[in-house]
């Protein structure tokens, strides 16, 4: 949406030098589809803030390695907010299972019970981002960029660093992978539910 406003390429050299000005143009021409793209996976704006502001923290940190594709760094920024949210999670859920490991301690009716009920309910609206963390980073990365952003093959292989061949066949075993994941939840919900959804 920003990108047409300002010079990407000419920008990001002169961010890439460490004009503080410079970055903070990408920082407001991207924030919204970086926390969208969090959002997305997290699903709590307070967690999809904070991964935005690591994915902008790592583009500072790391400008030197950032990529420029079709003029613009919102590839590199996706890619780099997938696997800033895939760590996140992996962190919450090596918390909740110390939670849920705790609870178990404790009567049912403790306060553990109330977060568990939580947790059950998170889970059950989180069936969508639960199915897409099923895939693999490479799967990830591919459909967010051809299917959510909807860049071009050609795009998302240099954003990426990988030749085109090698998005066509992630991008098809993706979509393959994601169409058995959702068949698979469908199947257990209606299960689970004595057959209405």
């Amino acid at each position: 949406m920003g990108t047409e406003i300002f010079d990407e390429p000419a920008a990001w050299e002169l961010a890439r030098d460490g004009d503080a000005e410079a970055f903070a143009q990408f920082f407001d021409a991207h924030h919204g589809r970086v926390f969208g793209q969090a959002l997305r996976l997290i699903r709590n704006a307070h967690d999809a803030e904070e991964v935005t502001a690591v994915v902008f923290l790592e583009a500072w940190r790391r400008r030197a390695a950032v990529r420029i594709v079709n003029g613009s760094i919102i590839g590199w920024l996706l890619v780099t907010t997938n696997n800033v949210s895939h760590n996140l999670r992996r962190s919450r859920h090596r918390y909740r299972a110390a939670i849920d490991h705790l609870s178990h301690s404790v009567a049912e009716e403790g306060p553990f019970a109330e977060l568990d009920e939580r947790l059950d309910r998170v889970g059950r609206d989180a069936t969508v981002r639960s199915i897409f963390s099923q895939l693999t980073r490479n799967d990830q990365n591919v459909m967010t960029l051809c299917v959510i952003e909807e860049l071009s093959l050609a795009d998302a292989a240099a954003a990426l660093g990988v030749p085109l061949g090698t998005v066509k066949s992630r991008l098809s075993r993706a979509k393959q992978r994601l169409a058995r994941l959702t068949a698979e939840a469908f199947d257990e919900n209606t299960t689970t539910s004595g057959g209405v959804k």
